[in-house]
C-alpha cells in the first residue's frame, strides 16, 4: 500500500521561478467521488495515470494513494469521456529547497491566479525548511483539493 503524506502552502511570491529545475503540464479531471475514495485521471507531461486517493481524515496530510500508468491515448479519451467537470489544467514545476523538492503548481483556466507548493515526506514529524515564497499552510484545507477545485474553482472564490 502507498502512503502519501504532503504539506500544502499557498505561493506568496515569484520567487521560486529562479530555482525551477523543470515543469510539464498536468491536464486531470475526476470521474468518481465518494466518502472513502476520489478517483482520477491525468495527462502528465507525455504519460497518462489512474490515481485512486482515500480521504484525507480531517487536518491529517496522510493518506492511502494508488496510481497506475496508463497510455497517454487512453488517458485523453477518459478525461474527455468520464470526467465529472471541466479538467484541472496547471504547470508543475519542480523547485530544490533545503533537501526537498518543492512541487509549484500555477493553475490555468477556472483556476487561473491559484499558486500552490507542495512537499512530500518521508514522515508526517519530519521537519522542513520552508523557502521564503510559501505563504499561509492550507494542507486541511479542503478548498485546495484538486477535487474540490474542480467542482469550485479558484476563480468562482470571494476573494474579498
Amino acid at each position: 500500500m502507498a502512503i502519501e503524506i504532503e504539506r500544502k502552502f499557498v505561493v506568496r511570491d515569484e520567487g521560486w521561478r529562479q530555482f525551477e529545475i523543470g515543469c510539464a503540464p498536468i491536464e486531470q479531471g475526476y470521474f468518481a467521488r465518494t466518502p472513502l475514495v476520489k478517483a482520477r485521471v491525468r495527462i502528465f507531461g507525455d504519460n497518462g495515470y489512474v490515481t485512486l486517493k482515500s480521504a484525507n481524515a480531517a487536518g491529517l496530510m496522510s493518506r492511502q494513494e494508488f496510481e497506475y500508468k496508463i497510455p497517454k491515448a487512453d488517458a485523453a479519451e477518459m478525461l474527455r469521456q468520464f470526467s465529472m467537470e471541466s479538467p484541472i489544467r496547471k504547470v508543475r514545476y519542480d523547485v530544490p529547497f533545503e533537501g526537498n523538492i518543492w512541487t509549484v503548481d500555477v493553475f490555468q483556466g477556472a483556476n487561473a491566479g491559484l499558486v500552490l507548493a507542495e512537499v512530500e515526506l518521508e514522515s508526517a514529524d519530519q521537519s522542513i525548511t520552508l523557502p521564503p515564497w510559501v505563504g499561509d499552510e492550507v494542507t486541511s484545507d479542503p478548498r485546495y483539493e484538486n477535487s474540490s477545485l474542480a467542482r469550485s474553482p479558484f476563480t468562482t472564490w470571494s476573494h474579498g
